[in-house]
């Protein structure tokens, strides 16, 4: 069977050129801020309203409560700018009131450290002032005991007694609870117990049937811990021949204007003594004197200087 003869196709059979399709009319591109552009063959785009615009925040808005902000930018007046601080800085009645009160508190505070300064002072800065006292006291009674005999002469009991003038040293003193010991000088006047505990220049001599009184400053140089003292604590007295060993009996607190506690039977005036006594008197309470803190000690015994130290002493 023969084939029909091959045709060439005709202008409505022609088949479609690819470059004819890349060249065809294609649809106008809509930009993306023209909302209502028709674009063929798609619906409406609806119509968005933009996004509100954020206020700014301002300086007030960022500012902290109870915070009080100072502009910067100055002020011009008539006579010229006016600084951005007059404000803070122009005179008013409080400023007066504050001014006034800083003043008044810091003075006050000044005088209060000078005061503290100065009782501090008193109480602990004089204690090497009294230790280096007691070193010149100590060496005179070493001196002055150095020609003495160590045993004590014979002397009939109701032998006179010489009263030492006032200011001179007469024996020495120790309390081992304390850890302490002084030089003791005659009299209790304020320039005799300046640096050292003082007799009362009526009272016993140590040793003596009576009462060998004494007075000291309560500072820590001097009879600052005399209330630690108990019934039974050894208190000693060494003279140019003897130790005498007293025992604390008793302690009291009474007023200034208590002079019986010096008597010769202590808070028992005029009564005739039959025991060697020994008190001693400081101010009481520390920091203050308005009462008296008094110790009662009744003599144990006596030893002589030759002998060596007593063994309340120690080695």
């Amino acid at each position: 069977m023969t084939q029909p003869p091959h045709r060439r196709p005709g202008p409505r059979h022609r088949a479609v050129d690819q470059d004819e399709i890349a060249t065809r009319m294609i649809p106008r591109i809509v930009p993306e801020d023209d909302p209502t552009a028709i674009v063929p063959n798609l619906p409406l785009r609806p119509k968005v309203s933009p996004p509100p615009k954020e206020q700014p925040e301002t300086a007030d808005d960022l500012t902290p409560k109870g915070v009080r902000v100072v502009k910067l930018r100055p002020v011009r007046t008539e006579e010229g700018y006016r600084s951005v601080y007059s404000d803070l800085t122009r005179t008013t009645f409080g400023s007066v009131v504050r001014v006034v009160s800083r003043g008044a508190g810091e003075l006050l505070i000044t005088f209060g450290l000078i005061v503290l300064l100065f009782a501090g002072y008193e109480v602990w800065g004089k204690a090497a002032i009294v230790n280096a006292h007691q070193n010149d006291l100590n060496r005179q009674l070493a001196q002055e005991w150095a020609g003495q005999p160590s045993v004590a002469p014979s002397a009939p009991p109701s032998a006179p007694v010489v009263k030492p003038a006032n200011g001179k040293v007469i024996a020495a003193l120790y309390i081992p609870r304390m850890k302490k010991h002084w030089a003791v000088v005659q009299g209790v006047t304020p320039a005799d117990i300046r640096y050292a505990p003082g007799h009362y220049p009526d009272t016993a001599m140590p040793g003596q049937i009576g009462n060998f009184s004494m007075a000291g400053h309560r500072t820590p140089a001097i009879f600052w811990d005399l209330d630690k003292l108990k019934p039974g604590d050894p208190v000693l007295v060494q003279t140019a021949d003897s130790w005498y060993i007293y025992k604390v009996v008793n302690t009291e607190v009474v007023k200034p204007t208590a002079v019986q506690v010096v008597a010769p039977v202590p808070n028992q005036p005029g009564v005739k003594p039959t025991q060697a006594m020994l008190t001693m008197t400081t101010c009481n309470p520390k920091y203050n004197n308005y009462q008296r803190l008094v110790v009662h000690a009744l003599l144990d015994r006596r030893e002589s200087r030759s002998a060596g130290n007593p063994a309340e002493l120690g080695a």
